[in-house]
């Protein structure tokens, strides 16, 4: 119970969840981003 304590009631806490949703919502736009382009390319060369 002490690491959810310090989790969200620390300033370090707050920030390391901060950092780490920020990371996953990169991974996901980045993955959305990189699958739309490789579909955009394959309708491209298949013309």
């Amino acid at each position: 119970m002490k690491l959810l304590t310090d989790l969200f009631s620390t300033d370090y806490g707050l920030m390391s969840i901060i950092g780490i949703a920020f990371m996953m919502g990169m991974g996901v736009f980045f993955l959305c981003l990189f699958m739309g382009k490789m579909d955009e390319d394959a309708k491209q060369a298949g013309e």
